[in-house]
């Protein structure tokens, strides 16, 4: 009796090589000069918020996150002999996993903890001796935590850095960070001081600004490049989007920012639509605006990227997988890159 093999495999395609995707890379590369000033500032300092970012730093970051994407092997591990220790007391794949990949592929250990139970919290210990602990035994810390001031708790104590991996409804600045790479990958002229009008994008986001911690985060980083933007619109079903002084602080920093409850009708017009409609609260999560959703039916404009910081929902059909506007999958890989740049900027020896 012969086996049947399966229809995947009967006619099998070449998996992708790592040189036919450099090309977006390399091209952000070309678009500025390497400074090694501005990231240097960043040596042995913990990563809270993406408001602690410049645009020059922002800008070094992705360039640095594309020469890691572009040379695929690393002549040197900076990270031999240090410890990572990766803290997520609230369900991630991708986030904690990449920030694990970074770390091995930096040469560094790694220690995890998934469940605070396992922990001395478990007994009433507070987090300041927590985080007292955590200076004896690793070099730095990576948080996700539903409480979000625990973050805030433990830098009180801590000798070494912390990074925020998303602290509830918060922030979530590595995220962003990788979401800003995406961008720059696909149209390198907005890293430029200045942009022309026909390089300048609008740039949809799908999601409640004051209880999406991703969006938070990547709204602060556009404000660092509001010269690029021609408006961004945000589309939710909630009159009031934005927390106490979070539109103020993003239209000084020059973003032009337009509040909408229709999609349809904006995304012909639109570059960029970002979509997420999770936001984790507590131990369970929130949904926003599920009544919006992306499909191959919508009437998208020719050559507009979809982005979303995942998992997602049937707020974005699978059937936008194959087509040219996917580029949330890049966006996931690239975030691999995008934290090397940032955790080999903070640890430097």
């Amino acid at each position: 009796m012969v086996k049947k093999i399966h229809p995947k495999l009967e006619d099998p395609v070449e998996s992708e090589s790592w040189t036919e995707g450099i090309e977006q890379p390399l091209a952000l590369m070309e678009q500025v000069d390497e400074d090694f000033a501005s990231t240097a500032e960043l040596a042995n300092h913990s990563v809270i918020s993406a408001k602690q970012f410049s645009r020059d730093q922002l800008i070094q970051l992705c360039r640095l996150a594309a020469k890691f994407e572009t040379q695929q092997s690393f002549g040197q591990f900076p990270l031999t002999g240090k410890i990572l220790i990766s803290a997520f007391y609230e369900p991630s794949t991708r986030t904690r996993l990449s920030f694990e990949s970074v770390w091995q592929r930096l040469g560094g250990d790694i220690i995890t903890i998934t469940d605070p139970a396992t922990t001395g919290i478990a007994k009433g210990e507070s987090l300041s001796d927590v985080a007292e602990m955590m200076n004896h035994y690793g070099d730095v810390v990576v948080l996700r935590d539903t409480n979000e001031q625990a973050i805030y708790e433990m830098l009180e104590v801590l000798r070494i850095p912390i990074i925020n991996a998303g602290n509830g409804t918060d922030e979530h600045p590595t995220q962003a960070l990788a979401d800003m790479y995406a961008i720059f990958k696909w149209r390198p002229q907005l890293m430029q001081d200045d942009v022309s009008d026909d390089q300048k994008v609008m740039m949809g986001i799908v999601g409640n600004p004051g209880r999406m911690r991703t969006v938070r985060s990547l709204l602060l980083f556009l404000s660092r490049i509001s010269q690029a933007l021609n408006e961004v619109v945000i589309i939710c079903n909630t009159t009031e989007p934005f927390i106490d002084g979070q539109l103020e602080e993003l239209e000084a920093e020059g973003l032009k920012i337009r509040v909408t409850n229709e999609l349809d009708s904006e995304l012909p017009n639109l570059d960029i639509v970002y979509i997420n409609a999770i936001a984790w609260v507590g131990n369970t999560y929130e949904e926003h605006g599920i009544e919006y959703k992306l499909s191959n039916d919508s009437p998208l404009k020719e050559g507009a990227i979809i982005l979303h910081p995942l998992a997602r929902g049937e707020e974005l059909s699978t059937d936008l997988d194959d087509t040219q506007h996917n580029w949330y999958f890049a966006q996931a890989r690239g975030a691999v890159f995008a934290r090397m740049a940032l955790m080999s900027s903070i640890v430097r020896f």
